[in-house]
């Protein structure tokens, strides 16, 4: 058997002068042709969202940390299932913490009294809520309570990975009002709240 040098070690079973020069010249550059260097865009480098996640159902709870942190740059530092392991931890890794996730309903307290303690806190992570009840009231409460944006679990996913993915931005990604929602009319346009 013949081991081939040069660009016909590149094609499988090629013996030493069977490429063109064409083909020689392709082997030699990988094949892929260059691009316009306006298509080599280089990409912002973005930090990584540390996040606190309150969600009492396992099931969900390794759901959503696996899509998180696979389609967002999001690393999960935390997680609670309850409203008092919650703020416990959540003192506990205060200015550790970027983003806060909580559900509405828990097995022991409720997402509503994690917002409430995290405000009394003066806890810095963005907050949102990641519920199954997002009403007009239930997101009015929980904005009241200190929520930055409430996510419906059946239909806003995308929304909340978008969301992560521009808190990751920087400050640029973050800009707004407390609470304002430019899907809903009550921020600036493509304001990330």
């Amino acid at each position: 058997m013949h081991v081939a040098e040069g660009p016909e070690a590149r094609v499988p079973n090629a013996e030493p002068g069977d490429l063109s020069r064409a083909a020689a010249r392709d082997a030699a550059t990988d094949v892929l042709p260059l691009a316009p260097a306006s298509v080599h865009a280089v990409a912002k480098p973005q930090r990584v969202v540390r996040t606190f996640i309150v969600e009492d159902s396992a099931i969900i709870l390794d759901n959503l940390v696996a899509t998180l942190e696979e389609m967002t740059p999001v690393r999960v530092v935390g997680h609670a299932a309850d409203e008092a392991g919650a703020l416990s931890r959540l003192t506990a890794l205060q200015g550790e913490v970027d983003l806060v996730i909580v559900d509405v309903f828990l097995k022991a307290g409720s997402g509503l009294g994690i917002l409430r303690g995290a405000t009394r806190s003066g806890l810095q992570a963005r907050r949102v809520v990641l519920t199954n009840y997002a009403t007009p009231d239930m997101r009015e409460k929980c904005k009241a309570l200190g929520a930055d944006r409430v996510f419906d679990k059946s239909n806003d996913l995308d929304e909340l990975l978008s969301y992560c993915t521009r808190l990751a931005e920087g400050p640029e990604g973050r800009e707004g009002g407390h609470g304002a929602d430019p899907s809903r009319g009550d921020g600036p346009p493509g304001a990330l709240n």
